[in-house]
């Protein structure tokens, strides 16, 4: 699979025999969070296409998230960070990803000029998979009925996505993470059709939980998660190795509460992972994350939390293949 940055390098490959793109291409656009089952089945969708044409399968996500770029920190928690999500973009066979940074210049792109400029002679689009409430340009004037106006006009045809529905409701990012908010791994799960992860690189911290007799594979949250808590995990190595341990992800509101941060305890653990790429599966909630009246008070909860993850984790053994 590769991935195309921003619309300057998309124009880069505009017109060049050697582009992946020059002889069109089968794309659909959206945030793609989570990649959740109703992504896998519009890509399923557009694949399908792709194939039948003999062109490659496109899809162009944001950074940052549109809702993000205009409401800051209010926005909704993100349910993966941009490199995961183009990892399960990967695994999902798509050939190319198209990243358009959504700023000030890619706003002003009125609904026809992000037709001309995006779709036609950027992509070659020949085939376009959509929601039917799909909305764009800078007024919003750009909908799914004048994408198959120009369509017809310009050589490309649209098709609606399929509705994945599960327990009579449609599946969607809001509602894993609505199932997040309130601890519901089996249930975002069965959304996503794996269990819940979070996908990072292992960064120093300040070593507090060394201090606390608990050292920590800490990973850097640029955004605020979708849960909050202390978790019993299951995290894998680059390497591939399976560790079991205890996580705690949010605000640390005892020690600072100023960064979001994932902070992974790994059982029996005595190895580095600076730098390394850890994917933390959560399986189980222990607690709410709390400020506590002293680092002591932490210390001995952390305590309690390890010796309850160990209790768990004996009645619930993990299945290597997650």
């Amino acid at each position: 699979m590769r991935l195309i940055r921003g619309l300057t390098n998309l124009k880069r490959l505009s017109g060049r025999a050697d582009s992946p793109l020059a002889h069109g291409c089968v794309a659909t656009i959206g945030n793609f969070d989570g990649v959740h089952l109703g992504h896998k089945t519009i890509i399923g969708q557009v694949k399908e296409k792709a194939r039948e044409l003999g062109v490659p399968s496109v899809v162009m996500i944001f950074e940052p998230q549109p809702r993000e770029y205009f409401q800051g920190s209010e926005a909704p928690p993100r349910l993966m960070p941009f490199r995961q999500k183009f990892e399960a973009l990967l695994a999902e066979g798509v050939d190319v990803v198209l990243c358009i940074r959504f700023g000030e210049r890619f706003r002003s792109y009125s609904a026809m000029g992000f037709i001309e400029d995006v779709l036609l002679e950027g992509l070659g689009v020949r085939h376009l998979v959509v929601g039917d409430d799909f909305r764009f340009g800078c007024d919003r004037g750009g909908d799914f009925n004048l994408l198959e106006q120009v369509g017809a006009e310009r050589g490309f045809t649209v098709e609606n996505t399929l509705t994945v529905s599960l327990d009579g409701r449609r599946v969607s990012s809001t509602r894993v993470r609505d199932a997040l908010n309130v601890n519901g791994l089996d249930q975002a799960q069965r959304l996503l059709g794996h269990p819940y992860r979070i996908h990072g690189r292992v960064v120093y911290g300040r070593q507090l939980g060394r201090q606390l007799g608990a050292p920590t594979a800490n990973i850097l949250l640029h955004r605020m998660p979708a849960l909050r808590g202390v978790y019993v995990v299951r995290a894998i190595t680059d390497t591939g190795e399976h560790l079991d341990g205890v996580a705690n992800i949010g605000l640390r509101p005892t020690v600072d509460g100023k960064r979001p941060s994932l902070e992974v305890h790994l059982f029996d653990f005595t190895g580095t992972l600076y730098g390394q790429h850890l994917d933390v599966i959560f399986r189980h909630g222990l607690r709410d994350e709390v400020k506590f009246d002293s680092v002591d008070d932490l210390r001995q909860q952390i305590a309690r939390d390890f010796e309850q993850a160990r209790a768990w984790l004996a009645n619930h053994p993990a299945d290597e293949t997650i």
